[in-house]
């Protein structure tokens, strides 16, 4: 695993509750844990061994994950009760190739230990996708998963974010969203960002792009994402 800076130095650390509910107001893992299944390379994701040029940090807006997740059991610790306990949550730290291709799969994944698990539920809230970031992308970048969970971790918890409630109630672009994530980071700009929508038009993941340093870079076009100028929307749970 790289061990270049990360923006410690460029951005800020959350210091007091999120802003504008952004992040999950109090957290604490549940008393049973639910177990992981395997999760294995396919003839559809197949294992990819390319060197890594750069990485993606991936962060997932929860209220609108949650919209229709609340009566399934295996999300209930994220998305159970009337309000929304997680703004953005953690998706995972994707190491991305020189090109379009991106290394996944590399190495035989065993189940993540349970305190692993543990450990991490309260930035990625799913015991199955935390298996599953670290099959596919972990063990691209190293062979300990509490290595690679502590990065992702330190990564996401180094964000800070615009006002969520304030930017639901008006008119949106993508680019008006990556303006405002942008302006809460000191030294991201939006072209560093893609933000990822629902067939609606609903807010649904950031991605941040990185340097192999950990430091926010341009994305590349291939990436994908709205256009700047995609209307967007921001579902923030409850009647709203």
């Amino acid at each position: 695993m790289h061990s270049g800076s990360m923006w410690a130095g460029v951005m800020l650390a959350v210091t007091a509750p999120a802003v504008a509910d952004a992040q999950a107001r109090s957290c604490a893992a549940p008393a049973q844990v639910e177990a992981p299944r395997p999760d294995l390379a396919s003839e559809s994701q197949p294992q990819r061994l390319v060197p890594i040029g750069s990485y993606t940090l991936a962060i997932t807006w929860s209220p609108e994950y949650c919209r229709e997740k609340k009566q399934s059991a295996r999300d209930a610790f994220q998305c159970a009760g009337t309000r929304p306990k997680f703004g953005f949550t953690l998706h995972g730290l994707w190491p991305d190739g020189a090109g379009k291709e991106w290394p996944q799969y590399c190495r035989a994944a065993a189940l993540l230990p349970e305190p692993v698990i543990r450990a991490n539920l309260c930035a990625t809230p799913s015991a199955q996708l935390l298996q599953h970031e670290w099959a596919k992308h972990g063990t691209c970048m190293t062979t300990r998963p509490a290595e690679y969970f502590a990065q992702s971790t330190r990564l996401y918890g180094g964000l800070r974010y615009p006002d969520m409630a304030a930017l639901s109630r008006r008119p949106l672009t993508a680019g008006g969203f990556a303006q405002a994530f942008a302006a809460a980071n000191p030294g991201m700009r939006p072209n560093m960002m893609r933000v990822t929508a629902t067939r609606r038009g609903w807010l649904d993941e950031v991605w941040i792009c990185l340097s192999k340093a950990y430091r926010p870079v341009a994305c590349p076009a291939h990436q994908g994402g709205l256009a700047m100028t995609a209307p967007l929307r921001i579902w923030r749970g409850g009647g709203r």
